[in-house]
């Protein structure tokens, strides 16, 4: 088991969901106590591709995929600067938005970073919405170099 002081990069993972908003006040407050560094990373899938036109009589084109991507990245931006705003004070944070596979971009950045430990929330599903969607954190879990915390969705 490593000593507490060697955990000197804490990367959390956030989505816009309350589990996570936990999770990263978690994280937050564990880096105040380990006087830490932070990474907070949010992960945008790439839209699914669906028609979505629009009424070319009253000139409205419908959403693309670029304007999607657009809004995703601005509430990420948001969202990010709200929890480094309400729980980063004193800390030295860095932040990461990022498209694609969401497990594949968290271990990728925890490389790149050289986190000592991931912290993120989970879902909590359970039978056929588990075997459908998997867990993005089991499969963290799986593949992460560093240790990997999970804060319970309860």
């Amino acid at each position: 088991m490593e000593n507490l002081s060697s955990f000197e990069k804490i990367l959390i993972a956030v989505d816009d969901s309350e589990l996570s908003y936990n999770a990263a006040a978690y994280g937050f407050k564990l880096a105040h106590k380990l006087n830490a560094e932070v990474a907070i990373i949010h992960i945008n899938e790439m839209p699914v591709v669906m028609n979505v036109t629009g009424d070319p009589i009253l000139g409205d084109s419908g959403i693309i995929i670029p304007e999607v991507m657009d809004i995703q990245k601005d509430a990420a931006e948001k969202l990010l600067e709200n929890l480094v705003l309400k729980f980063g004070k004193g800390l030295i944070v860095r932040e990461y938005i990022l498209v694609g596979d969401v497990t594949s971009e968290i271990i990728e950045i925890a490389k790149k970073y050289e986190a000592s430990m991931i912290i993120m929330g989970t879902h909590g599903r359970k039978g056929f919405d588990h075997f459908i969607s998997g867990s993005v954190a089991e499969s963290v879990i799986r593949h992460a170099k560093c240790p990997v915390l999970i804060v319970p969705n309860k």
